[in-house]
């Protein structure tokens, strides 16, 4: 007899708490790491085919998240392309290191160069800048959630950065990310 799976409406209830649970992950390695994917799968799927795991995981969590192997090295987009999940993968999340500018500094940098390398190099180089870590997570309904720890402006500790939750925050990586459960 299969686990009773959690209905649709269930999952996307519970998908920002997993992004926060995937944020909080993250954080605790600290900051400066490459971008980490995880695959979300219902709790009662992976229970059912790794029953050893009942004493690590909150059985009434509607999703696990599960981190996979590193990202090939290169462009993001790229990667995220070559990405296929099988049907068992309800969604996917993923945490990257990000720059966040403020909307007046777009004057400030003028027209951003083509190239993504040159583009990033102008951003980080910018004074107004904040280093920010954004968890974007989807599901194959299409429901999404995205978390963004801001790094406290003197680099401290984390007691001093700020959390967005928002699941506008990254249309185009959510669109990517839906993109790789298609």
């Amino acid at each position: 007899m299969s686990e009773p799976q959690p209905c649709p409406s269930a999952l996307s209830h519970a998908l920002p708490a997993t992004a926060r649970e995937v944020e909080e992950f993250v954080a605790a390695a600290g900051w400066d790491q490459q971008p980490q994917l995880f695959a979300l799968v219902t709790t009662a799927t992976l229970l059912a085919s790794r029953p050893e795991l009942a004493d690590h995981l909150d059985a009434q969590a509607a999703l696990t998240p599960v981190a996979q192997d590193a990202l090939p090295e290169g462009e993001l987009d790229a990667a995220l392309a070559g990405i296929e999940w099988p049907d068992s993968v309800a969604g996917c999340a993923l945490a990257q290191e990000i720059v966040v500018l403020p909307p007046e500094a777009e004057a400030d940098l003028g027209e951003l160069p083509e190239d993504p390398e040159q583009a990033r190099r102008a951003a980080a180089g910018h004074p107004r800048r904040r280093e920010g870590r954004l968890v974007a997570a989807v599901l194959r309904n299409g429901a999404g959630a995205c978390v963004l720890r801001l790094r406290a402006p003197t680099g401290g500790d984390q007691g001093g950065d700020e959390m967005v939750e928002d699941p506008q925050l990254a249309p185009n990586l959510l669109h990517a990310l839906l993109a790789t459960l298609r």
